[in-house]
């Protein structure tokens, strides 16, 4: 099947070279293209480029983008899409005075949502999870990561993984699973946290690696929850089982995980609000992407991840939504890259960077998603008629696509 996109007033983030990443400075470079075509054949990229230069392709399928942009679905590298329920009253509870960690400590958050969980079979945990899927598609995200961690218990987080792994077989957007039973400690378990990790290592990882339900392996790394030495261990025993490391760190506090995540090899460390000159130096000469959450930091009103300084130091960056029920429940990379613009102080080539191609590569997927490049997969944006890319986050309360493209078949 061929599908010809035509009078593209201006085609995105086109790179002729497989580009794994972008870093530093080359964070503000966006080639582009104007006045441009795009030639779709069997769900991939066939070729592209001017009006002006496009030869007569016979009897074809032709979509008329005159005034509007078209760029590559956005690659969201770290949500917890699959989860029961919702959390509104803890919303409620924060613009009452109480803080996460409060509520946490009431028996909310995490472990409010893996009671819901737990109770919740798998055909229902499905049916929710696949409608806010197929928000998110619509929504321009053409590949995303979900994580487990609101079973924590050994079926439970099999459960969410399942439902994950099946969601990425249903439909046509490429799903990548992580396992995160370190998201929190049990009440069963509370005071026996050792306990828990033992039941994770011995039990829940054979289970998930011999089912081959996950990609990745995650470890919530924070103050409260699991130190640099459980992130140690549990990133070293899920090696055995080749598991690669993305890990929650440095959301409230630094406490040395970016480092040990470097030494572990992880493909991202996500969160990041709070940075220590020596994260920064951990990451450099690596080959792991810092991940920024920006409406997670937008929904709990916490500092937001200092993207400028990690840029400025020459590392990549990348932005995904963190969509879960507690602290961002949405998975609109829309607001996302407004939100990193407004409140990050990214430029849109900077933003739109870290949402497609360095997305792309927190979820290993950099050969085939992420840039307008011939080979890869056809997974595109087509905007309404716009003035240009700066407009994407200017006007952020506006829905401003007119068609999502997955695999060249419009979502």
């Amino acid at each position: 099947m061929k599908l010809l996109l035509t009078n593209i007033k201006e085609l995105l983030q086109i790179r002729e070279d497989r580009l794994e990443k972008v870093s530093g400075k080359a964070m503000s470079e966006l080639p582009t293209l104007k006045d441009a075509w795009l030639l779709i054949e069997d769900g991939r990229i066939a070729d592209f480029g001017k009006m002006t230069d496009l030869k007569p392709l016979g009897s074809i399928e032709t979509i008329d983008c005159t005034g509007k942009l078209v760029l590559p679905a956005w690659c969201d590298s770290h949500t917890h899409l699959v989860y029961a329920g919702n959390r509104e009253q803890e919303f409620v509870d924060r613009i009452n005075g109480l803080s996460y960690q409060e509520i946490a400590e009431k028996g909310g958050g995490i472990l409010n949502s893996a009671k819901k969980l737990q109770n919740t079979s798998e055909e229902e945990l499905y049916r929710q999870s696949a409608e806010r899927l197929e928000e998110v598609m619509k929504l321009g995200t053409g590949a995303i990561e979900i994580k487990s961690g609101y079973g924590l218990t050994t079926e439970a987080e099999l459960k969410m993984l399942r439902v994950a792994k099946k969601l990425g077989e249903n439909y046509p957007i490429t799903v990548k699973t992580t396992f995160l039973g370190a998201h929190a400690v049990p009440s069963e378990y509370k005071g026996n946290k050792d306990g828990y990790l033992d039941l994770i290592c011995n039990e829940m990882l054979p289970k998930v690696a011999s089912e081959k339900l996950a990609d990745y392996v995650d470890i919530f790394c924070e103050e409260g929850y699991f130190s640099v030495a459980d992130t140690d261990r549990l990133l070293s025993e899920a090696k055995k089982y080749n598991l690669i490391p993305k890990i929650h760190v440095n959301q409230f506090n630094a406490i040395g995980g970016i480092a040990m995540g470097v030494q572990h090899k992880a493909l991202s460390v996500d969160h990041l609000e709070v940075l220590t000159e020596a994260d920064i130096q951990a990451l450099q000469n690596s080959q792991t992407m810092p991940v920024a959450l920006p409406s997670c930091s937008y929904f709990l009103s916490i500092p937001y991840t200092p993207g400028r300084e990690l840029i400025s130091a020459g590392l990549p960056l990348a932005l995904a939504t963190d969509y879960n029920p507690g602290s961002t429940p949405s998975g609109n990379m829309n607001f996302v890259v407004a939100t990193a613009c407004i409140k990050m102080k990214l430029t849109p080539e900077e933003a739109i960077n870290a949402a497609t191609i360095n997305g792309a590569y927190a979820m290993g997927l950099s050969a085939t998603h992420g840039s307008i490049t011939k080979g890869k997969k056809a997974n595109v944006i087509i905007t309404k008629p716009i003035p240009s890319y700066g407009y994407l986050p200017y006007a952020f309360g506006s829905n401003l696509i007119d068609t999502v493209l997955i695999n060249g078949e419009k979502v």
